[in-house]
């Protein structure tokens, strides 16, 4: 239910001032209700789906032919790769082009430069140095095994996050009284705070669901080793309300509603728990200029930006993403580069060592034994073939963004970063990091090990994040200069096996060093 309610009559007619202040300098005073919190509820309470008048298929019964057909391997039978670049990586949301744009025709998507909460699309191989590179199997080679690490979907701002508390200084000025707006802001008047915290929103869940079905169609043939075993999937995800329904949005797309209640088995683990912004500061001083009653800081920008961000995800729309510039777009991203880079990528002196337990994770299922208690995992768990399988041929395990980062650090994906240490200074463009590309909302890490006859070895892995083939023959010795990406299936695992080893849980995580921006640690701990 609303948490407020407002005079139909009263409210129309402040609209209609809202639309004409657009045209006019004339302040609009704010409303008392501007940056209070609301939120609907639903289902409403006490009610339940009655199965005895509304009875499920199961005894309904007439259910039509249902021959299933054989599994679709589009990975490896398609003539082309169903690349996600165009307007269906944004349906349903409307993006609004940046402010002062459209002067010389030129679109710029906005939705690529929100760092981690942009909507995941496919990048290009050649970004890391690969061309002609497909997602497709090569020639020749047939799949044999598909490794699945991705992050939920578009969700609400974390509890406490910027736009909350940007809605709060509003709803205080306002209170304070005296709080008005002008031309671009003039639909500040009239704003509240529409936003949740954590959970998935619609367009998220979407993303996971149709993340889902695009792995069925890709990979679905691999389904058949489980037949022949007689067993079912074992898919994983975390205790969080928004984890656990990623999980089964990617199993829904993936078998199908209600298929996926008895197709899979959903693993639940328990979990528990310096920017310089002075680049904004021309547009602080443009909006600036249309409020009275408040003053904007770097901050408060930031706060905006990630409204144009959450409200896109969770309503559809967002009035706040018309207020920036594209520069602001590309600072922003930045933003977000700087802070990943330094916090969960190889600026950072630990994110190798968080992402040591699923790499050890990743190489227990090669080498068909337990992973060690050298690092944060939960060995509940990790030392059962009930809860962690070694001869699965498809692995899916949901997480977050952070952790998919520090995997990618752990396994040594340079070429993610390639390049000098992010300049705390400023954008030189000079690195081959982008947040945005690696870690947006439903972002995926797929390994596919494949066998090449015409390959000796025969057995091949390779990387893909997003549906960018990503090199490692300058960061895994012994693997070739391959346009397709692909290194020996044992080599890569020896040096895997290696990283392994050369991660210090215990010193990276606890001991006494220090560590400084500007350099690149390849994610672990300096050493006097």
């Amino acid at each position: 239910m609303h948490t407020m309610t407002f005079a139909s009559a009263a409210f129309l007619v402040l609209l209609a001032q809202v639309g004409s202040a657009k045209n006019t300098n004339t302040p609009i005073k704010a409303s008392t209700f501007v940056g209070v919190a609301t939120s609907d509820s639903f289902p409403p309470v006490g009610t339940s789906v009655n199965s005895e008048l509304f009875p499920p298929e199961s005894k309904v019964g007439f259910p039509g032919p249902t021959p299933t057909g054989q599994e679709p391997a589009a990975i490896q039978t398609a003539p082309n790769y169903p690349y996600n670049n165009g307007p269906s990586d944004q349906f349903p949301l409307v993006a609004p082009q940046p402010w002062g744009s459209g002067k010389f025709g030129k679109k710029f998507d906005i939705t690529k430069y929100w760092g981690n909460l942009s909507p995941w699309y496919s990048v290009s191989s050649a970004d890391y140095g690969l061309p002609d590179a497909s997602p497709l199997i090569p020639a020749g080679c047939d799949i044999v095994q598909m490794h699945l690490l991705y992050r939920h979907g578009a969700r609400y701002p974390t509890t406490g996050a910027a736009p909350s508390t940007f809605a709060q200084k509003l709803l205080n000025a306002t209170r304070a009284g005296g709080l008005s707006f002008t031309g671009e802001l003039a639909f500040l008047s009239a704003w509240n705070y529409k936003l949740g915290a954590e959970l998935l929103t619609p367009f998220g869940r979407s993303q996971n669901f149709n993340l889902g079905v695009a792995y069925r169609q890709l990979y679905g043939q691999l389904l058949n080793n489980f037949t022949a075993a007689g067993t079912l999937p074992v898919f994983r995800t975390e205790s969080q309300d928004r984890m656990v329904k990623t999980a089964e949005n990617f199993a829904a797309g993936f078998f199908g509603v209600p298929e996926y209640l008895d197709q899979v088995n959903i693993e639940i683990l328990v979990e528990n728990p310096g920017v310089n912004n002075s680049v904004f500061n021309a547009t602080i001083a443009r909006l600036q200029s249309q409020v009275i009653g408040l003053n904007f800081t770097a901050t408060d920008a930031i706060a905006m930006l990630q409204l144009c961000s959450y409200e896109t995800h969770a309503l559809g729309y967002s009035a706040f993403c018309n207020l920036f510039s594209e520069e602001d777009f590309l600072n922003y991203e930045y933003y977000y580069d700087l802070s990943f880079y330094y916090n969960n990528g190889p600026g950072s002196p630990v994110s190798a060592a968080q992402g040591k337990g699923y790499l050890q994770e990743f190489v227990a299922r090669f080498t068909n034994s337990f992973p060690s208690a050298s690092s944060a995992l939960n060995l509940t768990y990790d030392n059962t073939s009930t809860y962690f399988p070694l001869n699965q041929s498809i692995y899916a395990d949901a997480t977050h963004e952070v952790v998919v980062l520090d995997t990618l650090t752990a396994f040594n994906l340079t070429a993610l970063f390639n390049g000098p240490p992010l300049s705390t200074s400023g954008n030189q463009r000079r690195n081959s990091f982008v947040a945005s590309k690696v870690v947006p909302f439903a972002t995926h890490f797929t390994t596919q090990i494949l066998e090449c006859p015409a390959y000796n070895p025969t057995r091949q892995m390779r990387f893909l994040v997003n549906d960018a083939i990503v090199p490692i023959s300058d960061s895994h010795p012994g693997c070739p200069d391959d346009p397709n990406g692909l290194c020996s299936f044992d080599n890569v695992v020896s040096v895997l096996q290696e990283r392994i080893a050369e991660i210090d849980f215990n010193y990276d995580c606890f001991a006494n060093y220090t560590a400084k921006p500007g350099v690149n640690y390849n994610g672990r701990a300096p050493r006097s």
